[in-house]
């Protein structure tokens, strides 16, 4: 959970997180992840800004990263909201959330008979809104559009710096 602005940084962010965390070592020398994501908002499939740090996390860690948005008007299919808000929610119902520390340790404390278990973190970093991405800083991303509707679907790869 964020302090500040809900950007493509914080998204990426966040993802970055959970690599370091768990990502990497359950998946010891994984070259490519796949990343499922809604198709509008701070993670949408026209964002350049989501697009620009995903390929700066590729550079970095290099990995590839496959993502594959749900198209528009569609995210109701993301799996996330049918498994795990629901739960978050039920746990939380009729609880004030007076404070960031409340919501943080109702999220976590969300568990279900079948074994799913959430973890949840305050992330207090700042993520600006309105940083804007430039048509050379698009055309130097290692993007490659999928065949499959392309503008949803696409592998980033590490460009060797």
């Amino acid at each position: 959970m964020g302090t500040d602005h809900s950007t493509a940084q914080f998204a990426v962010r966040s993802i970055r997180r959970w690599w370091e965390a768990a990502g990497e070592w359950l998946y010891p020398g994984a070259e490519e992840i796949m990343i499922m994501a809604d198709g509008g908002g701070s993670n949408g499939s026209r964002c350049r800004l989501w697009k620009k740090c995903l390929q700066d996390w590729a550079d970095e860690e290099g990995l590839s990263i496959l993502v594959c948005h749900l198209p528009p008007g569609t995210s109701k299919w993301n799996k996330i909201e049918h498994r795990m808000f629901c739960h978050i929610t039920r746990n939380w119902r009729g609880r004030p959330l007076v404070s960031h520390e409340v919501i943080i340790e109702l999220i976590g404390a969300t568990t279900t008979e079948k074994g799913l278990s959430i973890r949840a973190e305050m992330d207090t970093g700042k993520y600006p809104n309105g940083i804007q991405v430039s048509d050379e800083e698009m055309e130097a991303l290692a993007l490659e559009r999928a065949d499959f509707h392309g503008e949803w679907n696409y592998l980033i790869k590490p460009r060797v710096l």
